[in-house]
């Protein structure tokens, strides 16, 4: 492709706001930026001197530039977010770690139920948060259940059940499904979650301070001795959230650079509550300066789909930026309310700010240790192999329960150590029930089967078994095209199948290594043969779990709740149905000639 001619496409621009698209001599995205002149902004990439390192690698790497209008700014910094998480361009600022984030919701149903939620809103009820980390709702859904006995098992367990569950036997759960409270009690400890999610937990414990009295009054220790302990909870998760101050919400940013690291520290207060924190590790481009990095990761962590529910009112930055004000104007327009950006600060918002920086900073000091571990392993392990370099390696294991459920993972790792956006877990379908040999063969066939990028061929392949396994992965990769080629190892493990005494089995099982107990480099091995394991043996369980709830009848189109619950009332339940004839099941009320035939056919085929 000719050389990008900069001053003919600077004369065709526009001094409106809008987007550009920088493109290589590939036509891949490089870089993408906003603008409130885009002919202003353009065109000082093409000064004559430009003193940033980065940005004159950058515009001699631009063979085509393409730009899109906006009406407004905020507009420009809605689709720059989306089309930096599209393109994901390698000039840009990159924030990785782009899940949204965590609510507690609280259904709408007769009996509500207490819920982890990620994602769009479309369930009824009232969501509380956002969370940092799904670990900080599961910490406050255990302390919660232990307070407040209001259901937190998914809707189908709920109405299934005909008699309690454990949980009501530890005394987690009022057990609303089987009428052990009355509707009204049941909502009494609703509106005091309601309540204590909103940040008023002074008043659910004057509440139940109150009942305690009065069930002392009337010598109903039992019930008073119950309200005491909901109470002396309630203190001590008011203590580990508690925050000295009166900011009722606001977010806290702190950051650190240093040595090549970036990584930017979330503290979260919502409800004069700290929910938790959260560190981020962005992917930054060499040389990229730190007003850069900062207005980068404010723009793609709150204005994106939906963020507008977890923008606080206050965020607090830890030095001041250029678009400080436009970013704040864009905030306060997404989240439909004045957001401020506050920069500078004093008394007890910069006692906070010092305590995010200070752990931006632990959590490099934390990562380099970590990496410095990783790095270690790799050259130890290379050393074992005999190999020059290794970019990426991924591991494979099958988990089943007795053939049934089989479920085959995929883990990868790269120069940083795991790389869990890359995992994969396959459906194992089509062979002989326990046959872990097939089982391989379909998972290596589901992954490499179509593969065409050699950047998505590992330098190392891990199979978690014997010379069997092996030789099944060794059989599918004669057929290969690539010219990449991956080398196979078998991880076998010893006689008592203790860690540290795996054996590596190469060529097939005619070569084998045995490393030393404490060597770094099984210590890499056993870390990736961990991971396979655990990642597999956690969608089997889910699936199995899947499998158990769900009724057969379920399956069946036509049949709806009441109809399922008429033909386990008039028949016995489910061994009842399923040994009912096309007659008998006639018989039950709201069941067709036709459907009782469907019924029938359909269990006696799953038989």
């Amino acid at each position: 492709m000719a050389v990008f001619d900069s001053q003919a496409f600077l004369k065709t621009l526009t001094t409106e706001p809008g987007v550009y698209r920088m493109y290589d001599e590939d036509h891949q995205v490089i870089y993408v930026g906003k603008a409130k002149n885009l002919k202003k902004r353009v065109s000082s990439y093409f000064r004559s001197n430009i003193p940033d390192a980065k940005t004159r690698v950058l515009v001699s790497n631009i063979r085509h530039i393409e730009v899109t209008l906006t009406n407004t700014e905020t507009e420009a910094l809605l689709l720059e977010n989306n089309l930096i998480k599209k393109y994901q361009p390698r000039y840009n600022i990159l924030l990785r770690d782009d899940k949204s984030y965590p609510y507690i919701l609280l259904t709408d149903h007769r009996h509500p139920r207490l819920a982890f939620h990620r994602g769009s809103r479309k369930k009824k009820g009232e969501y509380f948060g956002p969370f940092p980390s799904s670990a900080a709702v599961s910490e406050s859904l255990r302390l919660m259940q232990k307070i407040f006995p209001v259901r937190q098992c998914e809707d189908a367990y709920y109405r299934a059940r005909s008699r309690p569950c454990l949980q009501y036997q530890l005394k987690r759960c009022s057990a609303p499904c089987v009428a052990k409270v009355s509707d009204e009690d049941y909502t009494e400890q609703v509106d005091m979650v309601r309540q204590f999610l909103s940040g008023k937990s002074h008043q659910v414990i004057a509440t139940l301070v109150g009942k305690m009295e009065q069930a002392s009054m009337a010598l109903n220790f039992e019930a008073a001795a119950k309200f005491r302990d909901q109470i002396a909870l309630l203190r001590q998760m008011q203590e580990q959230q508690s925050v000295a101050g009166n900011f009722a919400e606001m977010d806290v940013i702190g950051f650190a650079q240093l040595n090549g690291l970036c990584a930017i520290h979330m503290l979260m207060i919502r409800e004069h509550k700290v929910l938790g924190s959260k560190t981020f590790f962005p992917k930054i481009p060499k040389d990229s300066g730190r007003e850069e990095i900062l207005t980068s990761f404010v723009g793609q962590y709150y204005v994106s789909t939906g963020s507008h529910g977890r923008i606080a009112k206050d965020i607090v930055l830890p030095f001041d930026i250029a678009e400080l004000d436009d970013l704040a104007a864009a905030l306060t327009q997404v989240a439909e309310r004045k957001v401020q950006l506050r920069v500078n600060v004093r008394s007890e918002r910069a006692q906070y700010l010092e305590l995010a920086n200070k752990n931006a900073l632990n959590s490099i000091m934390v990562k380099q240790n970590a990496q410095d571990s990783i790095d270690k392993r790799y050259a130890k392990l290379k050393a074992a192999l005999g190999v020059s370099d290794i970019n990426r390696m991924e591991c494979f294991d099958i988990s089943h329960t007795m053939g049934e459920n089989t479920v085959a993972s995929c883990v990868v790792f790269d120069g940083q150590g795991p790389n869990n956006r890359e995992y994969r877990r396959y459906n194992v379908t089509g062979i002989t029930p326990g046959d872990d040999y097939a089982a391989m063969a379909f998972a290596l066939n589901k992954r490499y089967g179509k593969v065409t990028d050699p950047d998505k061929v590992p330098d190392i392949i891990f199979i978690d078994g014997g010379k069997g396994q092996l030789s099944r992965a060794e059989s599918f990769f004669e057929s290969w095209t690539l010219e990449k080629l991956p080398m196979l190892i078998g991880v076998a493990k010893g006689t008592s199948r203790k860690p540290g005494l795996e054996t590596l089995l190469i060529d097939g099982g005619r070569k084998t290594i045995n490393l030393e107990s404490d060597s770094p480099a099984l210590h890499l091995i056993q870390h990736i043969r961990d991971e396979s394991h655990r990642f597999a043996i956690a969608g089997h369980r889910s699936k199995r779990q899947k499998q158990r709830t769900q009724s057969v009848l379920e399956e069946i189109e036509g049949v709806g709740l009441k109809r399922r619950q008429a033909l386990l009332k008039y028949l016995g339940g489910m061994q009842g149905v399923k040994a009912a004839n096309i007659q008998q099941l006639k018989q039950v009320p709201g069941i067709s000639p036709q459907l009782a035939e469907k019924i029938f056919n359909h269990l006696h085929d799953k038989a």
